[in-house]
């Protein structure tokens, strides 16, 4: 297993591995069994496995999460060859922005200003940002994406389309720990307690996926989380996941979303109908 920790030594071994397929997982570290998901169908399907580590600054509003976001690079690099990667690119945000690290205004309709967008101002600037720039050193042909932060998939799908339309994204199932807690590098920032309280919200997802009236269920879990002292709840809402609309229509759904915090901590959930 190969490690870069520059654009220039990365760009080097991509011109030797010109004639091979690129699987792409890019990551902020901090890898769990979500992430060794994307790394092992990235495995299965391309000829080489490029895994990225670096912590973003610019999709961070608040400046204390971006602190806060746990660092693990010596374990992650274990896992790294475990799950048989091939080049891990680890670059400062400095080299890979080519100076002080910024992002401009994407403005692409609901998926760049509903839901996480709203809660999160400036966030998909930066995953676009970001992830134009690696796909630009990596030159990918395939990018692995996680249908956790499935608003992200629709983002990253059409920066692919617009600008890198040789690199297929390919979206992958959510993973989730043996209780139905979707995995989360911000997890292991919850107490045993705040794990147990954060479990409401997939099993409310759940019994929403049961229900004959999914609008009329949706509405009785948003009031249960509000009346919940151990949750903070921001949305619960059904969307398309093309789209990604608070206007969507209940007849073009396709997963029901929620966001909330336990104990100060960020959770995103999502689960198709």
């Amino acid at each position: 297993m190969k490690i870069f920790q520059s654009t220039l030594e990365l760009s080097q071994w991509r011109n030797e591995s010109e004639n091979k397929s690129i699987g792409f997982v890019p990551t902020m570290g901090a890898l769990h069994e979500g992430h060794t998901s994307l790394l092992k169908i990235a495995r299965s399907e391309s000829d080489l496995v490029v895994l990225s580590i670096l912590i973003n600054p610019t999709q961070f509003g608040d400046p204390s999460d971006f602190e806060n976001y746990p660092q693990t690079l010596e374990e992650d690099l274990q896992i790294a060859k475990i799950t048989g990667v091939d080049v891990v690119f680890a670059p400062t945000p400095e080299d890979l922005y080519g100076g002080k690290p910024k992002a401009d205004k994407v403005e692409w309709g609901s998926i760049t200003s509903d839901f996480e967008a709203a809660f999160r101002p400036g966030h998909f600037d930066g995953v676009v940002a970001v992830v134009d720039k690696l796909f630009t050193a990596v030159k990918p042909n395939m990018g692995f994406f996680g249908e956790k932060d499935l608003q992200q998939v629709a983002v990253i799908k059409k920066l692919a389309k617009d600008k890198h339309p040789k690199t297929h994204i390919k979206s992958c199932p959510l993973i989730r720990d043996e209780e139905g807690l979707a995995l989360s590098s911000r997890n292991t920032r919850l107490s045993k307690e705040g794990k147990q309280s954060a479990l409401c919200l997939s099993q409310s997802l759940s019994r929403i996926k049961s229900s004959v009236n999914s609008i009329a269920q949706i509405e009785k879990e948003r009031e249960a989380l509000n009346d919940n002292i151990n949750v903070e709840l921001e949305y619960l809402e059904g969307v398309n996941e093309v789209s990604y609309s608070k206007n969507d229509s209940p007849e073009s759904w396709t997963h029901v979303i929620i966001a909330a915090e336990v104990e100060g901590i960020r959770l995103i959930d999502n689960i198709r109908l």
